[in-house]
């Protein structure tokens, strides 16, 4: 068992999630169960499931757990593409949150290639 609070990824993830918290608290009040609820389950999914997968057993547990929060990656993406055609973020906002998620994915990736290799 590994302490998620350890882990590089999870940190950048973590502080991810916060913007997009802070980020999204500016949609409209009608999309509160709508794409507001959605963007944040999706980003807070790629930590917890970081975490979740640092109490398995082992480390093909945790690769598959990885793999989970690298598809959150790829959801929350989408919702923030979204929310900026709709026009709920900036420009800027939203490349500032791309560029981190996808800081995110490029981590999470390496992480899983690394501990695929060493089960082989």
């Amino acid at each position: 068992m590994k302490d998620f609070r350890d882990l590089n990824v999870w940190e950048k993830a973590h502080g991810f999630v916060l913007d997009v918290y802070r980020e999204s608290r500016e949609f409209p009040a009608d999309e509160r169960f709508g794409l507001t609820a959605h963007v944040r389950k999706s980003a807070s999914s790629i930590t917890s499931n970081i975490a979740e997968g640092c109490g398995g057993e082992t480390d093909k547990d945790f690769a598959r757990f990885l793999s989970i929060a690298a598809g959150s990656t790829s959801e929350t993406e989408y919702q923030l593409l979204l929310a900026r055609d709709l026009g709920y973020l900036p420009e800027g906002t939203h490349s500032t949150l791309n560029t981190k998620v996808n800081e995110v994915k490029r981590m999470l990736n390496s992480l899983i290639q690394t501990l695929n290799s060493k089960g082989q």
